[in-house]
């Protein structure tokens, strides 16, 4: 399993923590965040991770290199410009040792029980399959849309009314509403179209692009439990959250 951690946020809503030290860095339980999405994407298979840094980035370079994870863990330097969640793929992919294998993507600041193994599993098993995201039903304004096979379709703003469909003759009142966890497995398949566009875009703008002409499917785990740990407020909860997960995994 390749693996990309994406770190390089800014870290805003956590401030004034983050005006000293990265996001990634901030601890929980007496772990960085950081640490904690390593060895659960070891735990769960990765045989390669790469970590994109911005904010404050040297102090997580350091930081990698201080310790020994018992794979590799490299970076993607985004330093000199922020590339976004599509931008921030697209300069990691080449990085990897084996860039023909899919890539498992996770957010620094998503706790909870993913089933990582079974997401990338089934994203091998489905071999047309171009990207797999995890989606649940949890409350929230945005949704994505997804048809009756769990094939994207669209993306929705609750709040705002906003739709976008690229299939214009959909109507969204027919259309499965799921929220998006932040994980997902992007096929080789997409590769190509990936290094072809610009250097800073959306992986969901990417996804509602391309969803008419590859197959992006919808990743259901009924038992998923997250926490955005993104927010000062979280971070209380944190501790207990990851108890919690540990006892019932």
């Amino acid at each position: 399993m390749n693996a990309l951690i994406l770190a390089a946020g800014l870290g805003t809503r956590l401030r004034p923590l983050t005006d000293s030290i990265p996001k990634a860095l901030v601890k929980v339980a007496n772990q960085t965040l950081l640490e904690i999405q390593l060895r659960k994407l070891k735990a769960a298979g990765a045989k390669e991770i790469i970590v994109n840094v911005h904010h404050l980035g040297g102090q997580i370079i350091d930081y990698i290199a201080s310790h020994d994870w018992g794979i590799p863990v490299g970076i993607s330097d985004e330093r000199n410009s922020l590339l976004d969640t599509g931008g921030g793929l697209r300069k990691a992919w080449p990085l990897f040792r084996q860039p023909e294998f899919p890539v498992l993507v996770h957010n620094v600041d998503i706790l909870g029980n993913a089933d990582i193994a079974a997401l990338y599993a089934g994203m091998e098993e489905k071999s047309l399959c171009a990207a797999y995201l995890l989606v649940s039903q949890r409350k929230t304004t945005r949704y994505l849309l997804f048809d009756d096979a769990m094939r994207l379709v669209g993306w929705m703003n609750e709040q705002t009314g906003e739709v976008r469909l690229p299939y214009k003759e959909l109507n969204p009142a027919a259309c499965q509403r799921y929220a998006f966890s932040g994980i997902h497995v992007v096929s080789p398949l997409l590769r190509p179209i990936l290094q072809a566009g610009p250097e800073n875009f959306s992986i969901i703008d990417f996804y509602l692009s391309v969803c008419q002409d590859y197959c992006i499917s919808g990743f259901v785990q009924q038992d998923l439990s997250l926490l955005d740990v993104g927010k000062t407020a979280a971070l209380s909860e944190a501790e207990q959250f990851l108890c919690d997960a540990k006892e019932h995994p």
